[in-house]
């Protein structure tokens, strides 16, 4: 999430009970009278028809227009070095804008060509506008001097999310005294309640690249905080109606899909050919509420996955790239209004509502088979949601999906059958949030809830039957000038199941409850469900050259959310103090400086020290805009709970972390940035470096290539765990380690080609190459140490076969002893992965886009440790690809 003044990308339970009672009082304080010498603009009411072609021939943009800006970067206040000039206007339908941008150097005016949403350091023109008149949420829409187009919506006073995509229009033209634009963005477009009269909060933003200046009408003061909350007044708007909005989108696609297949397999012949037809449509509910409703949707995704490889007990979190899931999303953010920043040390917030869980992988097991074919993901057979803000400072939203019952087709010689993989799914989400005494503070809630219905009973010891999360947030500032604010929530968890799946829910890598050592959980062979808490509280000051944060947060053990949530971990209390300096006033060296720290330590609910430390960070941007970040840590010796997955604690030894990151001058032809990273305990060195180059070779043509590499070593990483009732040290189980030498090279290749603001071709590549080789394999020796016997020496023998699958290792933990033999597999690696797509998109009219998409993976692995560069990339070309192509056709109505 983006600062809203960076926009265009240049740049316990009793706590949380105070905390609302303290909301409940204070919204109870009078409103702060809106400051007199805000400024204003007026819009006035056309009388002939405006033709959106950047000229300004119209009779409308004769009059003066407004000349009052100020610079926000780099001489904050000054008068602006190039003069804008602005119109305001309307009609019954829509609002016009209209901008003059002059220019004493014109032939240098950046006019860099991107697809839409994508703001590259340029020449741009924006307005923020702010229909509620709420100061806290709005709408932007910029146009570059290339006719690039860009929007999203404001929240929280300071946030932007550009995943709201609005149907308008808008040109640019360069002439001899600099360029111009006009826009035209309907009021279709804007939600606000229906007056006889109008004002809307508003702002202008010009940005001029090469001087990397940034000129507003009312801008943010640098140690300040607050953006839409400073917004001059639109006035002069009247007689418009919020038109009632039908709009409707239907698509067509077609899909070709070319995969590696075994001989004799009949699901998989090596191609497959798809089609699908379906609907969107958008109505507005009023003035306040919008529907939108999807039947037989496609959320197929046009931008592939980063291929990752991961050894840990943690899922991967990818992010979602659905349309229909990220557009305006803001209002289902839960637990973050008020503050502008959120820090966080060994913290990860719970995501309570995470989209992607929806028409995910089929998750129930498949019986052994020699053939079978599963989808790829779960069919949604329809999903609506409800957004808006009501009268009263009202924000709600709601969503529902019912997704498919998905089978798996099996066939063991033959014999040909079907099998339940995934039940039929609902899953809801609701939203409301009430913001009181003009947005000083606020109330909220949350609730998610998936329910499965069963015909396999197979599957009900696979999967939570209900689960449920209901939870309250909500922020407070403590004094008049916002410098001041606290930040909560709190929520309850509750899923249900068989028995069996509640065993192996309590087991699993989030809950752990079967840790012997652990005297405050334990495993409930007869619970049919299980419940828990969450909350955090912030206290943050956002203004002035002292930053300070502070955050409290508790995950409770039984606290479970992944039905539809993003939950790594529980039994958590985590608590950190930080503040630092910022010198915002430009001198001869630099432009800003930041430095800061703070101490952080986690705890589980047994009281046991898990984590704990100090940090350091710092920030300098030198007069030549090129800058430098760093920090570092000290993490001294503490407990682990997690490493033995399931087993007792081991100890963690001192670690030191240093990170190092130089980025160039944005308004060059080249960019670059580079990141370089280590961390060590005792002997366990860690090192990652990344860099980023971007190139524009042309206006319209932009490469950037990121390349990476990073080599650790890991001392005690985890192999497996057998039960040995011969191993007392460490309650019946041994659990087996080994020292893990792993190198990783990868890169990610980007390439964007604009031929017109409509006509775009981006391209992706992302190679990848990882080896792992574990050697000196050992055991714990006793809980709550770091000390471990290690096989090979004191009577213990070694042995490693390799057989045609592979190898394996068989070890005899006690040579002569009585102790059985413990054999597992020789878990040494190396994987190499291409993903790549390539995608031509048009959008031939407003809101109606053609998509051509090619997406190719390759895959290679082998049971090896060695890494070698040469060989592995000689591997992954050899390696049979999959090949996807799609069509896709969409064309917007608007009724």
């Amino acid at each position: 999430m983006r600062n809203a003044e960076r926009i265009f990308g240049m740049a316990t339970k009793r706590t949380s009970v105070t905390l609302f009672i303290a909301l409940s009082c204070l919204s109870m304080v009078a409103r702060s009278q809106v400051e007199s010498d805000r400024p204003t603009l007026e819009a006035v009411r056309l009388t002939d028809r405006v033709t959106i072609d950047g000229l300004l021939n119209e009779d409308v943009w004769e009059r003066t227009g407004f000349l009052n800006f100020k610079q926000r970067e780099p001489n904050q206040g000054d008068a602006p070095t190039e003069q804008t000039e602005a119109w305001i206007a309307y009609d019954d339908e829509a609002l016009y804008v209209a901008a003059r941008m002059y220019d004493s150097r014109p032939d240098s005016i950046m006019r860099i060509l991107s697809r839409r949403d994508v703001m590259h350091k340029a020449d741009w023109f924006g307005v923020f506008i702010d229909p509620y008149y709420d100061r806290r949420s709005g709408y932007y829409f910029a146009l570059s001097a290339s006719g690039t187009l860009a929007d999203g919506v404001l929240y929280n006073d300071d946030w932007d999310d550009n995943s709201w995509d609005g149907v308008w229009e808008g040109k640019a033209r360069v002439d001899e005294r600099g360029w111009t634009l006009e826009m035209r963005i309907p009021f279709s477009q804007l939600r606000f309640h229906q007056r006889e009269s109008y004002v809307w909060g508003i702002n202008l933003r010009r940005d001029i690249g090469r001087k990397n200046e940034i000129d507003y009408v009312v801008y943010t003061p640098r140690k300040e905080s607050g953006f839409v909350s400073r917004f001059a007044d639109l006035v002069g708007i009247r007689e418009v109606n919020p038109p009632n909005q039908i709009e409707i989108l239907p698509y067509v696609n077609t899909r070709a899909e070319y995969t590696k297949h075994q001989p004799g397999d009949p699901f998989n012949n090596g191609s497959r050919y798809l089609h699908g037809i379906g609907t969107d449509v958008k109505i507005g509910l009023g003035s306040n509420l919008t529907m939108n409703a999807t039947v037989n949707p496609d959320f197929g995704q046009v931008e592939v996955d980063p291929a990752v490889v991961n050894l840990s007990d943690v899922e991967t979190f990818y992010q979602e790239k659905r349309p229909f899931f990220i557009e305006g999303n803001n209002i289902f953010r839960f637990g973050k209004g008020g503050a502008t920043s959120s820090w966080g040390f060994n913290w990860s917030d719970p995501n309570l509502f995470y989209s992607r869980r929806i028409g995910r992988t089929p998750q129930g097991s498949i019986p052994t088979a020699d053939f079978f074919d599963r989808p790829v993901g779960t069919r949604i057979l329809g999903a609506g949601k409800v957004t808006g803000r009501l009268e009263g400072g009202w924000n709600v939203g709601t969503i529902h999906a019912l997704t498919n019952r998905e089978h798996a087709d099996i066939q063991s010689g033959d014999i040909r059958s079907s099998v339940e993989i995934e039940p039929l799914t609902y899953y809801g989400v609701a939203r409301v949030q009430r913001e009181f005494n003009g947005g000083r503070q606020a109330l909220g809630a949350l609730s998610t809830l998936a329910s499965r219905s069963f015909s396999d009973t197979r599957l009900r010891d696979e999967m939570n039957n209900d689960a449920l999360f209901v939870g309250l947030d909500g922020f407070t500032f403590l004094d008049s000038e916002k410098e001041w604010v606290i930040t909560g929530w709190i929520g309850a968890s509750r899923v249900t199941g068989s028995s069996t799946r509640m065993i192996r829910l309590q087991r699993n890598s989030q809950h752990y409850f079967q840790r012997p050592d652990a005297s405050h959980v334990r495993v409930d062979s007869g619970a049919t469900s299980l419940s828990g808490y969450a909350g955090r509280v912030l206290l943050n000051k956002q203004k002035g050259n002292v930053f300070a944060n502070a955050a409290f947060g508790v995950v409770h053990p039984g606290f479970e959310i992944n039905d539809l949530g993003f939950l790594s971990r529980t039994d958590l209390i985590n608590m950190h103090v930080g503040a630092g300096y910022q010198w915002t006033e430009p001198t001869s060296v630099y432009r800003r400086i930041e430095l800061g720290g703070a101490l952080f330590q986690n705890l589980d609910f047994g009281n046991n020290l898990i984590w704990r430390g100090a940090f350091h960070f710092g920030f300098i941007r030198f007069v030549n805009y090129w800058s430098i970040n760093w920090n570092f840590a000290y993490n001294p010796h503490t407990y682990d709970i997690r490493r033995t997955r399931g087993g007792p604690m081991m100890k963690a030894l001192p670690g030191r972390q240093f990170n190092l990151g130089i980025n160039s001058d944005d308004r060059n032809q080249f960019v670059f940035n580079v990141f370089v990273g280590t961390y060590r305990r005792t002997d366990e060195p860690s090192f990652y470096s990344e860099m980023g180059l971007d190139w524009k070779p042309a206006p319209n043509l932009t490469l950037r290539i990121g390349p990476s590499f990073s080599k650790d070593r890991s001392r005690a990483q985890w192999v497996t765990s057998v039960a040995d009732p011969l191993a007392n040290e460490t309650f019946g189980r041994r659990y087996i380690f080994a020292t893990l030498d792993q190198t990783t090279v990868g890169a990610s290749v980007r390439l964007n080609w604009t031929f017109t603001p409509e006509l775009s071709l981006q391209l992706y590549m992302q190679p990848l190459i990882s080896a792992g080789s574990y050697t000196q394999f050992k055991e714990l020796a006793r809980p709550g140490t770091y000390d471990f016997n290690v096989f090979g020496s004191a009577g213990t023998i070694t042995r490693r076969v390799t057989s045609s699958g592979g190898g394996y290792y068989d070890v005899d933990p006690d040579g002569s002893g009585p102790a059985q033999m413990v054999t597992f597999a020789d878990p040494d690696f190396n994987l190499r992965s291409l993903r790549g797509n390539a995608v031509l998109r048009w959008e031939y009219r407003p809101g109606s886009v053609l998509y051509f998409v090619w997406t190719q993976s390759r895959f290679d692995a082998e049971p090896s440790g060695d890494f070698n560069f040469g060989r592995s990339m000689d591997r992954l070309v050899d390696a049979k690809p999959d090949n996807i192509f799609m069509i896709k056709f969409t064309y917007w109505w608007s009724l």
